[in-house]
């Protein structure tokens, strides 16, 4: 029985050291910043090489760090789709082709392959880190010609961090977007076959760079990290 108690009292000691090394560290809570990129589509006007018709991309970015391999991001992008049917074959021979602006506002979870951050060296942390990234938003497209449409979205994907400097962090990420809705595009059914809520043929992808500033150190004096 005591060698049990001094074995809790040895891990408790040993977490709350830790936790008081990482609130000391320099920590910080969030991120803001934004970011410029290229988009790309797959859907009725466009069945193969999604970049065939690259967009531009730009939004902000909020991120809350939960800890060095985990952080929660909010973004709110706006971007371009366009596409030509030119070369699928539809019903009478139609060609098809579009433009609509995409408005997208999603929260994603992020995965860092390693420790993230500059310090010191016990801590193992690492200035650049690969991630996954994983979430839920949802898009307000507005096609040339009228006709707006919402679709729920689910983006998926992969990226890389660099610590630039103590507070500043450079990233560059490329997810695709599935879209749960057939109308992004303005176009839907063309072969005369209606699609079901999860079987439609339109996705999105965005490829961004971004700059983020960090803010909200953690408490430096307590003996946790809130």
């Amino acid at each position: 029985m005591n060698v049990l108690k001094r074995i809790i009292a040895i891990v408790a000691l040993l977490a709350t050291g830790a936790a008081a090394l990482m609130a000391q560290d320099g920590t910080y809570r969030y991120e803001v910043g934004g970011g410029v990129g290229m988009s790309g589509y797959l859907g009725d006007a466009n069945h193969g090489n999604f970049l065939k018709h690259p967009g531009w991309a730009a939004g902000g970015i909020f991120r809350y760090v939960i800890d060095r391999r985990w952080s929660l991001k909010a973004n709110l992008y706006a971007l371009s789709i366009s596409g030509n049917s030119s070369g699928i074959t539809y019903p009478g021979e139609a060609v098809y082709d579009f433009s609509s602006t995409l408005y997208d506002v999603g929260a994603q979870m992020e995965f860092n392959f390693f420790n993230f951050g500059i310090g010191s060296k016990y801590m193992n942390l690492k200035r650049i880190t690969p991630y996954l990234t994983v979430g839920i938003g949802g898009t307000l497209a507005s096609p040339k010609g009228g006709g707006s449409s919402f679709a729920i979205v689910l983006p998926m994907g992969v990226g890389v961090k660099y610590k630039w400097k103590e507070r500043l962090n450079l990233g560059l990420e490329f997810t695709m977007r599935k879209s749960f809705g057939d109308k992004l595009d303005g176009l839907s059914d063309l072969n005369g076959i209606h699609h079901s809520f999860a079987k439609n043929t339109d996705w999105y992808s965005v490829i961004m760079v971004s700059v983020t500033y960090e803010f909200g150190k953690r408490c430096k004096v307590c003996h946790y990290v809130d």
